[in-house]
């Protein structure tokens, strides 16, 4: 399988702080990734690396086959799916739904002048329709639930094919059904062949969805451990990687912990 996300060595360093790395990472098509740890851990920095945000202070790190630093960034981004709440700032407060989705295709926030034909808006559609939001369509964003937003967030990413998505912590501030309901849609997303690679950052183990294949498990900006799921996440890497003692269950294909 081609690799669409590799890091070697790749450090990060802010005022003289290493605040991630040295990190070596490889994630291939087909594969549903999450990033997990405690706060400070550098799960934002590796997202924002990941997504061509930031560059590495030393290492190299690849996205879809292109080196950092050695490739125009601005094409390589409309070949990644992003859903991250920094964008919400970005969008128009009367920005409809179904522009908000379609808009994605030429990677801006807003439309405008640009023109979308009958593949578009059937692409928009389908897409909400699988993500559960296709009555909203015609709503402004800002009028929608938690739940609902970040559901239309997914549907832009997913937008223009990409061959890679990457979450932020796509369950945050979201009720326990918001969650749920989001979870079994991401679950469907992880068991369908033609989805791109998967890298979900997320604080919490109950918010891993169901068809996960790999873990990256960060601790003060260092791997723990990182592999298969079934192979990595386990009560004493989650004691070493939180400074507590943890345990963990796992049941239906779900995750859940507490502290011992």
């Amino acid at each position: 399988m081609n690799q669409v996300l590799n890091l070697a060595g790749v450090t990060v360093v802010r005022d003289g702080n290493t605040i991630l790395g040295p990190i070596s990472l490889a994630v291939s098509e087909k594969e549903r990734w999450v990033v997990i740890g405690p706060n400070g851990a550098g799960k934002t920095t590796l997202f924002q690396l990941a997504s061509t945000h930031i560059h590495p202070t030393s290492g190299v790190i690849s996205v879809l086959g292109e080196e950092i630093g050695r490739c125009d960034v601005f094409e390589l981004r409309p070949r990644i799916g992003l859903v991250t709440n920094n964008l919400v700032a970005a969008i128009p407060e009367d920005e409809k739904v179904i522009d908000l989705v379609m808009s994605s295709a030429y990677a801006i926030v807003g439309r405008w002048r640009e023109n979308y034909d009958l593949w578009d808006e059937s692409r928009a559609m389908s897409l909400l329709t699988t993500l559960g939001v296709r009555s909203l369509q015609n709503r402004e964003y800002r009028t929608l639930s938690e739940g609902e937003k970040k559901r239309v967030l997914i549907a832009r990413a997913l937008m223009p094919n990409p061959e890679m998505l990457l979450l932020d912590e796509p369950a945050a501030g979201l009720d326990l059904a918001g969650r749920e309901d989001l979870l079994k849609r991401l679950e469907s997303l992880a068991q369908d062949p033609s989805s791109p690679a998967t890298l979900i950052v997320t604080h919490h183990l109950e918010e891993i969805p169901i068809g996960t294949t790999h873990v990256l498990l960060l601790s003060a900006g260092s791997v723990v451990s990182s592999g298969e799921i079934a192979d990595v996440l386990n009560a004493d890497n989650l004691s070493k990687a939180y400074g507590i003692e943890i345990e963990m269950h796992h049941e239906g294909g779900r995750y859940f912990a507490r502290a011992r």
